[in-house]
């Protein structure tokens, strides 16, 4: 006999969540990480490691930004999709997961030079 059973059950939903925090928990110990923001489909933070002022701003103009480069990698070939982005300025990284109904938004701090040099093994280019 099969039972009706719900597709997740309370239990499952809780582990889950437990998984969840251990990642973004070891995700905001990487040196630098200014903020980690969880949003949903409208670009409204549904989590977020920051002020709430600072998530509402940054999660609304970053969640334009990831679907307009999902549009466009779309554009460019209907059987390909965006699964990661990441933006680098002069003073921090982005870097977005966008997934179906919710998106991981990271945003760092860049490393000085002379602590980027040494991660990167100081490689000049030829």
């Amino acid at each position: 006999m099969v039972r009706d059973t719900p597709l997740f059950s309370r239990t499952h939903v809780l582990i889950l969540l437990c998984e969840a925090e251990e990642i973004i928990e070891r995700i905001k110990s990487h040196k630098g990480v200014q903020a980690v923001l969880v949003v949903n489909q409208e670009g409204v933070p549904i989590f977020t490691s920051s002020t709430d002022e600072f998530a509402i701003d940054h999660a609304a103009l970053i969640s334009q930004l990831a679907a307009k480069a999902k549009s466009t990698i779309c554009t460019l070939d209907a059987n390909n999709d965006l699964t990661f982005l990441r933006i680098r300025s002069k003073k921090h990284e982005i870097m977005i997961v966008p997934d179906e109904n919710y998106a991981l938004i990271v945003i760092q701090n860049l490393v000085s030079s002379t602590e980027s040099d040494t991660n990167c093994g100081n490689f000049k280019g030829t």
